[in-house]
């Protein structure tokens, strides 16, 4: 299986009406069918948002460096896949499909060490089906450029 690095953007509102940038990976057919994906873990930081729901600079960079480490820790082996990033409303989520969230958590743990403490909740579910995948990629026939 070959992870690609193809990404759309889409924009969605929250519940509460404010503006959410939809980052969602495409071409993950065959790790969908593969049945090893069975688990989701969803990683919230909540933020004080700007006027318009986003991150301060400072604080968008410190998310994105995070990001990027957390993903390339995590796909390592193709252990977990980043499949989509939510941000605005005060939060950014990053949804991980995974092999089992047990070890996803300790890795999770050793990954975060060097950082401060961040804001972070973890949610966990079974989700073999990819649900919550496939319903993100319904947006992408309003994807923006």
């Amino acid at each position: 299986m070959r992870l690609s690095n193809e990404w759309f953007t889409a924009l969605s509102e929250s519940e509460s009406g404010e503006l959410v940038t939809v980052i969602g990976r495409d071409a993950l057919g065959e790790f969908i069918e593969s049945g090893k994906f069975k688990e989701r873990v969803e990683i919230t930081w909540k933020y004080e948002p700007d006027s318009k729901g986003m991150p301060s600079n400072v604080e968008g960079e410190r998310m994105e460096t995070v990001q990027e480490t957390l993903r390339k820790a995590m796909e390592k082996d193709k252990f977990s896949i980043l499949t989509g990033v939510y941000t605005g409303g005060g939060e950014k989520v990053w949804v991980f499909y995974t092999r089992t969230s047990r070890v996803f958590g300790e890795k999770l743990n050793e990954v975060l060490e060097p950082f401060e403490l961040l804001p972070i909740s973890i949610y966990t579910e079974a989700d073999s089906g990819w649900e919550e995948y496939k319903d993100m990629y319904e947006m992408k026939e309003w994807a923006v450029d």
